[in-house]
């Protein structure tokens, strides 16, 4: 069976909730990150670097939360992608973990770089309800879960992104968000 390692409040939830969506079956693992369990040398064998996420399938290990959700959707997702189709889902993953999710959490750069970003987005999701269209997608949690944790750790006003605030209360909704991120907040 599939593990996923993670501690209270990381980015393990990211992957938790697209495991629920997925519906597989999976053990989650929770480290104690206070006294250092992710430091221990069998969890160092998994990370070496000691970080959380990271997942055990079968003899596979596998961290960083990116890399994580675009396995499991290119290994569990019900649906075939050509080379051009899977790199659209890449370039998602990466823009909520390199882009979109420092734009907003560091400080220095948030008054410049929120803008840039969000009212991209708004603007697609005044289109569609989804990142890439109609269907949900690994694309939808990296994006929603960096928009959902802006509510929990920032409290910004995003009044001026309907579209956003439309789309981060939609996923919300969803019941795997509710059982992984949403049990969070």
């Amino acid at each position: 069976m599939l593990k996923l390692y993670g501690g209270a409040r990381s980015r393990a939830s990211i992957v938790h909730w697209y495991l629920e969506e997925l519906g597989i079956p999976y053990e989650f693992v929770k480290l104690d990150m206070q006294v250092g369990e992710h430091l221990q040398p069998a969890y160092l064998e998994i990370n070496p670097v000691g970080k959380v996420p990271a997942i055990v399938d079968g003899d596979f290990k596998l961290w960083e939360s990116g890399a994580i959700l675009l396995y499991l959707a290119d290994k569990y997702s019900k649906s075939s992608l050509s080379s051009e189709e899977r790199a659209v889902f890449y370039q998602w993953v990466l823009f909520a973990n390199a882009t979109l999710g420092p734009g907003i959490f560091v400080e220095a750069s948030r008054e410049r770089e929120m803008p840039r970003l969000l009212t991209p987005l708004n603007e697609i999701f005044s289109k569609q309800p989804f990142v890439l269209g109609d269907e949900f997608t690994v694309a939808d949690v990296a994006v929603g879960s960096i928009l959902s944790y802006i509510s929990v750790m920032l409290k910004l006003d995003l009044s001026p992104y309907p579209a956003v605030l439309n789309y981060m209360k939609q996923l919300s909704e969803r019941p795997a968000f509710q059982r992984s991120i949403g049990g969070r907040t």
